[in-house]
C-alpha cells in the first residue's frame, strides 16, 4: 500500500476541518509534529497563526494554509553554493552513515563538473572500504578524479592532496567526503576538527565551506544530527537527500529556525541528475500541499 505523502495529509485536514470548531488549532498542532515540525516549535507556530487569525480576522481554510505558509516561510533558508572560478574551493561533506552523503557528493560533483569547473573528489572517508569504494566508482563513471589513501589512514591527508592537486591544476571544487560514525561522537568530532583545520588552510580565502548532509525522512534525528555537526566544526549549508513524495520535510523548517542553516541543495533519487537548488517558496507548497 503506498504512503501518503504529508501534504496529502494536511491538504486532507483542512479540507475536512473547520476553522471555527474548538479543537481546529489544537488538531492542527499535532499535524504540524506529524510532519517532523518539532513539537515547541509547532505549538508556537500555532498560538502565532491562531492569534493572527483572530486580531485580523482571517477566516476558511485557504486563507488560514496560505497564514500558516508565510510564518514558516522565513526559516526555510538557501544558499547559492557556486564555487570562484581559478581558485581552490574546498567543500567538506558532513553527514551520519546512510543518509546518502557519497552520493550526494557525486551528484554535486556531476553538477560542477557540468558547470565547466575542474573538480577533485576526496575519499575522506578511509575507515569504510565500501565508502571509498563507492566515491571511486563514481568517479570512474563520471570521469571525475578521485584522490584515495589506504584504509586506516589520516582522512585529513587526503584532503590536502586533493587540494595539491586541485591548485596544481589551476583551482576548483574538492569535494571532501567524510566519515559519519555519530556512536562514537567524541572522535568523530576529533577528526573531523582536523580535517576542518587542514581544509581550511588548502582552500583560498573565502572558499571553504562545511556542508551537512540530512536524510528527509529521518525527522527530528535529522535536526540531532545538524545540532551535533554545527557544534563541532560549524555547518554552512544542508542538502537534503531522500526528498520524494513520502517524506514530510518539516525537519528543515526547525533547522533554519534552530540553527539557522540554509539547504542548498534538494536530492530526490539516486541517478545523478536528481539534485536541485533549494527553493523556499516551492519547498513551503510542496510541504503545505499547496502547489
Amino acid at each position: 500500500m503506498a504512503k501518503v505523502s504529508f501534504s496529502e495529509k494536511i491538504k486532507s485536514f483542512f479540507g475536512r476541518s473547520k476553522p471555527e470548531d474548538a479543537e481546529f488549532f489544537d488538531d492542527l498542532a499535532d499535524m504540524l509534529i506529524e510532519g517532523d515540525v518539532g513539537a515547541k516549535f509547532a505549538m508556537e507556530l500555532v498560538d502565532s497563526l491562531q492569534e493572527k487569525c483572530r486580531t485580523e480576522k482571517i477566516s476558511g481554510s485557504d486563507a488560514i494554509l496560505a497564514e500558516l505558509g508565510k510564518l514558516c516561510l522565513p526559516y526555510v533558508k538557501s544558499v547559492d553554493l557556486s564555487p570562484a572560478e581559478g581558485k581552490v574551493n574546498v567543500y567538506m561533506v558532513l553527514g551520519v552513515n546512510g543518509v546518502g552523503k557519497t552520493t550526494s557528493v557525486a551528484k554535486m560533483a556531476r553538477l560542477y563538473h557540468d558547470r565547466g569547473l575542474h573538480v577533485v573528489m576526496s575519499a575522506s572517508d578511509t575507515f569504510r572500504a565500501a565508502a571509498v569504494d563507492q566515491i571511486a566508482m563514481h568517479g570512474e563513471r563520471l570521469g571525475i578524479r578521485v584522490v584515495r589513501h589506504q584504509m586506516g589512514s589520516d582522512p585529513s591527508a587526503v584532503v590536502f592532496d586533493a587540494a595539491d592537486s586541485c591548485r596544481a591544476e589551476g583551482g576548483g571544487v574538492v569535494l571532501a567526503d567524510t566519515a559519519g560514525r555519530l556512536h562514537n561522537k567524541e572522535n568523530l568530532v576529533n577528526e573531523l576538527k582536523k580535517i576542518d583545520r587542514v581544509a581550511r588552510s588548502k582552500a583560498d580565502e573565502g572558499c571553504y565551506k562545511k556542508i551537512l548532509v540530512i536524510d528527509a525522512t529521518t525527522g527530528q534525528n535529522a535536526v540531532r544530527q545538524a545540532e551535533v555537526f554545527h557544534e563541532a566544526v560549524g555547518v554552512d549549508a544542508v542538502v537534503l537527500t531522500k526528498y520524494d513524495s513520502t517524506a514530510k520535510g518539516g525537519c528543515v523548517i526547525t533547522i533554519g529556525r534552530e540553527l539557522g542553516l540554509p539547504v542548498a541543495f534538494v536530492c530526490t533519487g539516486e541517478h545523478y541528475e536528481d539534485i536541485a537548488l533549494m527553493n523556499p517558496a516551492r519547498y513551503m507548497q510542496d510541504f503545505l500541499g499547496t502547489a
